[in-house]
């Protein structure tokens, strides 16, 4: 038999395998397009914009469905109704964090984001605590979140009220807050250490979100040998672990157990814990610690700095609801204080505009990719221990019912008769359930000081008429990112 008759025999083996594989495993799953050999769905959807496509196919199949990415099934849920019932009424058997091979081996299966099991619910456990204890040290996460708002204003007076893009200037916040955070100390926006981590958690974000990577994780062990974009994200991530290691081993030497200056002291001191009371084996080692910082810095610089960067293009393009911003600032913190989160309570409208940015923009249309625990019977289809399943979180910000007009940009979303701030359970930007953002607070928290103070400080001024600023997303796969735009921060 020659080599050309033993590789046709060979694909259609494989070919025959494939359908059997699809055909025995779709009979008890929810409804779907019928998939091709070996590829699945992948040409029946639109990998530049898959929300467009699952909306399409909810129309056919109901709120649940299923997708082949290659061979493996993935279950779709669209709609309020679908991803509530799954995510907070079944929220443990839907609870594990599905396959993303790229973010897999970036992580090793030690991070916090990309983890399952005792090892996830030990990480998050511990990040919750931490983020959540505002006494963290000496200065509190609102402290430090004020401290870089104000240098935030320092770096926008400097532009003069030239125009200038706010695409760097807006990322350098939030990622210095998850460096004080997890470091104790901010950066200068110019020192070079800092510069190289922003340049790599912006060029992985950028990656991470063509279409080259959502092939990539369809077939991981074939593309392994094939050079391309996904080989330098894994180059990023190891030089950013490699940098916060070597920041690990600084505290390490100067690590006072009765004074935690930051998380990876926290950490450490919770190592030092388990191995005082031999425990082992211990989920706290350097080598997580470098992987779960990784892992704050990725969830927690990115996300903001592009829910920024869209919120002043919405407030520009909407100079009605700016004004109107500025005049609930005006009148409850004036000129001569900084904003504060007790400040929140008594703002209604801006309240409204930083939900309704974060419904309108839709950051994560897809939302991470979960997987249900256990084998569970979900409105009358049986869902396999291990399947991947995608919650449109699209369906759920845009939903007609709950929010009238919902691609029309709105803060009347939030807010009742009276003018009262109303909270939905539809919003869902941080996800829902046991798998929720982890940072969801600080975000909450970043927005709202950075916006009051930038507002406080400049008037946003537009190079074209606000009309003609186009609003839609460039990019609308893994996240949300707004067009490019420049702007002219003018001081009052």
């Amino acid at each position: 038999m020659d080599t050309v008759a033993v590789l046709v025999l060979g694909l259609s083996c494989l070919l025959l395998f494939s359908i059997w594989r699809q055909n025995s495993g779709r009979r008890k799953l929810p409804p779907g397009p019928t998939p091709f050999p070996i590829i699945g769905n992948i040409l029946q959807v639109d990998i530049k914009d898959i929300t467009k496509s699952l909306t399409s196919l909810s129309k056919v199949y109901g709120p649940v469905f299923t997708l082949y990415f290659g061979m493996k099934p993935t279950v779709v849920l669209y709609g309020y109704e679908a991803v509530k019932e799954a995510l907070i009424d079944h929220g443990e058997e839907f609870s594990g964090r599905g396959s993303f091979p790229l973010a897999d081996k970036v992580s090793k299966g030690l991070g916090l984001v990309f983890t399952n099991g005792h090892r996830w619910k030990e990480m998050r456990r511990f990040a919750l605590m931490t983020l959540r204890n505002f006494g963290m040290g000496k200065r509190s996460i609102e402290e430090r979140v004020q401290e870089e708002a104000r240098c935030l204003v320092e770096e926008l007076r400097k532009t003069k009220g030239s125009p200038c893009d706010p695409t760097f200037i807006l990322a350098c916040a939030p990622c210095n807050v998850i460096c004080s955070i997890v470091f104790q100390n901010r950066f200068d926006y110019k020192d070079q250490n800092f510069l190289n981590l922003m340049e790599k958690l912006n060029e992985n974000v950028e990656i991470l979100s063509s279409p080259w990577i959502q092939i990539y994780n369809l077939f991981p062990s074939l593309i392994d040998y094939i050079p391309g974009s996904h080989k330098t994200i894994l180059k990023n991530a190891d030089y950013m672990n490699s940098y916060i290691l070597d920041k690990v081993k600084e505290h390490e030497e100067s690590l006072d157990v009765n004074n935690p200056r930051d998380f990876i002291d926290c950490f450490l001191i919770k190592k030092k814990q388990d191995q005082d009371n031999h425990k082992e084996p211990s989920e706290f080692t350097n080598e997580r610690l470098t992987v779960v910082a990784f892992d704050l810095f990725g969830a927690g610089t990115e996300t903001t700095s592009t829910t920024l960067r869209y919120a002043l293009l919405l407030l520009m393009k909407y100079p009605h609801v700016t004004a109107k911003v500025k005049e609930e600032i005006d009148h409850v913190i004036g000129r001569h204080r900084s904003p504060c989160m007790q400040d929140r309570s008594k703002m209604p409208y801006t309240d409204a505009v930083i939900h309704e940015i974060q419904r309108y923009i839709n950051l994560l249309p897809m939302n991470l990719p979960h997987t249900v625990t256990r084998d569970i019977k979900f409105r009358g289809y049986l869902i396999p221990k291990g399947t991947t399943v995608v919650t449109s979180l699209t369906s759920v910000l845009h939903d007609h019912k709950e929010f009238p007009n919902p691609e029309t940009f709105d803060p009347g979303h939030f807010l009742d008769k009276s003018g009262n701030f109303k909270n939905s359970d539809y919003f869902m930007p941080f996800s829902s359930g046991k798998r929720m953002c982890a940072g969801e607070g600080l975000a909450r928290m970043e927005l709202f000081l950075f916006l009051t103070t930038i507002l406080q400080n400049f008037k946003l001024k537009a190079l074209v008429d606000p009309q003609d600023l186009e609003t839609s997303p460039v990019v609308n796969g893994f996240i949300s990112v707004p067009p490019p735009y420049q702007l002219c921060f003018l001081p009052v």
